[in-house]
């Protein structure tokens, strides 16, 4: 199956994978880095790794005009549901694994905080280990490094999705280390230059990444895509 990872700026991600759309923490109204906007996206699974304006900020309204399957931690499909309508929200948890049209979604820890936009709890922050056929995808989403990626890494990741811009999640040598331990064939770079706080060269991390891993280094400007 042909699967290809579509950068939207920031921590949103559109994977097409055989025709189906699966959409990662559509932040794209407010996104100074988006090309594109809330009502320009088609998708038909819809995850959120926490609870952050800038990953949550459009989930609502595209679930609403798409109806497409929200997959979250329980608290923020509880709040998707209580508070604006979504009517298509599972609530999981770290740990656990739902089947959907493209495959298979593992919700993983991420080492970070959640709150939602109205300040409500927002659960415990998560990553996704997408499986696709025979190949597996980790979004990393906004995470600190932690020693548990060498057990994501067991899984047989091919592309990880690393954020790198620093400050709120790890920043470019962290992301190194992380490569190392998770062992993929090929690893994108997120979170980073959507606002000055965050600025990365992200050229000068891709050396890094190829001298000191065995991983591929691919970068992305927003609205391009790496195909699998």
């Amino acid at each position: 199956m042909a699967i290809e990872l579509t950068w939207y700026g920031h921590g949103t991600w559109l994977v097409d994978a055989g025709g189906h759309k699966i959409l990662l923490d559509p932040f794209l109204n407010e996104n100074p880095s988006s090309p594109v906007k809330a009502d320009d996206v088609a998708t038909d699974t819809i995850l959120i790794s926490h609870g952050h304006f800038d990953h949550v900020a459009d989930a609502a309204s595209i679930a609403n005009r798409t109806d497409a399957q929200v997959v979250a931690i329980y608290e923020i499909a509880t709040w998707l549901s209580t508070n604006h309508a979504v009517q298509n929200a599972i609530g999981m948890n770290i740990g656990g694994q739902v089947s959907l049209p493209f495959g298979t979604a593992k919700m993983v820890p991420a080492l970070h905080s959640s709150q939602l936009p109205d300040g409500s709890y927002g659960g415990d922050p998560a990553g996704f280990v997408l499986t696709i056929g025979e190949q597996k995808i980790y979004f990393a989403c906004d995470t600190g490094l932690f020693s548990d990626m060498q057990l994501i890494g067991e899984m047989g990741i091919d592309v990880a999705v690393l954020p790198i811009g620093d400050l709120f999640t790890m920043g470019p040598e962290d992301s190194v280390t992380a490569t190392r331990w998770i062992k993929p064939t090929t690893v994108l770079p997120a979170h980073y230059n959507t606002w000055p706080p965050i600025e990365q060269d992200a050229a000068a991390w891709a050396s890094s990444i190829e001298s000191a891993t065995d991983a591929s280094a691919v970068v992305l400007q927003p609205g391009e895509s790496f195909s699998m």
